[in-house]
């Protein structure tokens, strides 16, 4: 599933397939992650089946995949998690409970170094939440902070794409080293799958995977991490909300009505999880002409605006639809980074001192 070198997910399979996952553990390799020459197991065990199985059969599972994998010609590490298959679940109620925020307060993973971190999100596909993020995040680190983005859509990742990484991240003391582009330190597991590989996993390998880019990861002493979020309030945004302590989220929509609908959900769920809303920011908000530069308000105008303000949340700022923003994210070359007096440049900037504000208010 992720880049392959000389290293082959069916030599992996073939190897491990001679081996019998000892009673009562009822295992099965449910994923092949490649990373250079590190390869990580997934390893789905039956609902409850690692409780009862107990921690001394658990390593001695691992420790013969390990050895077994670690035969293999050009492996020079090994790493097994282990997840468990989830047995059916109740329909959910629609909103979260109180257990749920509970939860969310106890913020299990250990994220101090992190700095805050901050969840970029909308509800709804398509309406240049990646491309929001890429550009705030070069404005935070154009501000002399120490910035992270984390890539947190498994399925669809667009980080690579935008900020044009092709290569691989290297591993230290078996952690996953982040890529360094225009001062940020960049993670997304489009950087180990294959541009053209799907990533089908079931809800719990989203979750451990979700874990493992946080815990997993040498981010070293960080200022800001923003996680670029996927589109819906499930299996990914619930995960986050629920292991880690968000500073805040910032909700992005475009202005017409079918965006809005959408992006109040993505409001509602944080809300409801106690995570404070930083502000709502108007994408595509306006098109302006490369030829005439008037200005066309193809999708409407103003929405996100008068959402906002409804709403009582900070609005952040209206950003247009022009070429040259086209141009550069197609580029890999953000922007913000790029041309940091461009008017749109200037747009982020303003979005970064003003969410840097809200959050080094909050500390004091």
């Amino acid at each position: 599933m992720f880049f392959q070198n000389k290293i082959t997910e069916a030599a992996i399979r073939a190897t491990l397939a001679k081996m019998v996952p000892p009673d009562p553990l009822s295992a099965h390799i449910s994923g092949v992650v490649i990373a250079q020459k590190q390869v990580t197991l997934v390893v789905e065990t039956a609902a409850g089946g690692a409780k009862t199985a107990g921690a001394k059969a658990m390593e001695a599972l691992s420790k013969t995949m390990e050895k077994a994998v670690l035969g293999l010609k050009g492996v020079d590490a090994v790493r097994v998690v282990f997840t468990a298959a989830q047995p059916p679940a109740p329909q959910p109620a629609p909103a979260a409970t109180h257990s749920d925020k509970a939860h969310a307060k106890k913020a299990p993973l250990e994220t101090a170094h992190l700095g805050n971190i901050i969840a970029v999100l909308s509800d709804k596909g398509g309406v240049g939440k990646s491309t929001v993020a890429e550009h705030f995040d070069c404005a935070l680190a154009g501000r002399g902070l120490r910035v992270g983005l984390l890539d947190a859509d498994i399925y669809g990742p667009s980080v690579p794409r935008l900020f044009g990484l092709t290569e691989k991240p290297a591993t230290k003391d078996r952690k996953l080293v982040p890529l360094q582009r225009y001062g940020l330190q960049i993670m997304s597991m489009g950087l180990m799958v294959d541009e053209a590989t799907p990533v089908i996993w079931r809800g719990a390998m989203v979750q451990t995977a979700l874990k493992q880019m946080i815990q997993d990861v040498a981010w070293g002493q960080l200022d800001v991490l923003v996680l670029d979020l996927p589109p819906g309030t499930g299996d990914a945004q619930l995960t986050l909300a629920q292991n880690v302590k968000m500073a805040g989220a910032i909700i992005v929509s475009t202005p017409q009505d079918l965006a809005l609908i959408d992006a109040r959900k993505a409001i509602a769920m944080f809300r409801r999880l106690e995570v404070p809303i930083l502000g709502v920011v108007e994408n595509m908000s306006h098109f302006i002409c490369p030829h005439c530069n008037t200005s066309s308000a193809i999708f409407g105008h103003g929405g996100a605006r008068a959402e906002a303000a409804q709403i009582g949340e900070p609005f952040l700022g209206e950003v247009p639809l022009t070429m040259r923003l086209r141009e550069t994210s197609d580029a890999g070359t953000p922007l913000t980074a790029l041309e940091p007096e461009h008017p749109i440049s200037q747009l982020f900037d303003a979005m970064a001192a003003q969410v840097w504000q809200q959050l080094s208010t909050a500390l004091h």
